[in-house]
């Protein structure tokens, strides 16, 4: 869609909406597993079903406290990229996906490829 002023593209088609819902849905699927995996993993963890009980208790202790912090930080950032693919399904479905919420211009389509859950252009994140 074109701006009748300045004849620049304002909105992504129908087309261009579909491909980029088909992108976030496929981030979505992938990242909820991810995120199951670590929540499976962290759950182990606890209940030390992965413990080595041959090892030394100290060490052991100290590489189960660094690998669980890790695995904690990973599934934050997880559950963190969830809930923004999530919102940019939202924004697709009330038509302002693909706008800048700074310059209310369009994100390129090579940007949204690359960073699908944006808000933001190029030009926007380096003012900012």
């Amino acid at each position: 869609m074109k701006s009748s002023t300045t004849g620049e593209k304002v909105r992504y088609s129908e087309s261009e909406l579909s491909e980029f819902e088909e992108l976030l849905t496929a981030k979505l699927k992938e990242s909820k597993e991810k995120f199951a995996h670590l929540k499976d993993s962290l759950t182990r963890r606890s209940s030390g079903e992965d413990a080595n009980m041959n090892s030394v208790k100290s060490l052991e202790d100290g590489a189960d406290s660094l690998e669980k912090e890790q695995l904690n930080q990973l599934a934050a950032r997880t559950q963190k990229y969830i809930t923004q693919l999530e919102n940019a399904l939202v924004r697709l479905k009330n038509g302002t996906y693909g706008i800048c919420a700074t310059t209310g211009k369009l994100i390129p389509k090579e940007r949204l490829r690359a960073v699908p859950h944006t808000q933001y252009s190029i030009e926007a994140k380096k003012t900012s």
